[in-house]
């Protein structure tokens, strides 16, 4: 997965928690967008980790096959 879409669902995920977020409170949905903001920033910012563990973790399972490979 791209780090655009996986950013981006994160982000988008982030501000479908925020909306449910005051949908159980009801209040209305549009009361603080900065909160919107940084829910969506924080979630992002979290997708940008997921993608650089994944990208890290599939280097290193890629290394342990080939050494893997080596060893037969």
């Amino acid at each position: 997965m791209s780090l655009f879409a996986n950013v981006l669902g994160f982000s988008l995920f982030g501000l479908a928690a925020r909306l449910g977020q005051l949908g159980i409170q009801k209040r209305n949905l549009f009361d603080n967008m900065t909160a919107h903001a940084v829910s969506m920033g924080a979630w992002g910012a979290f997708g940008y980790f997921a993608w650089q563990w994944d990208q890290k973790a599939g280097g290193i399972i890629a290394q342990k096959k080939l050494e893997l490979a080596e060893r037969r």
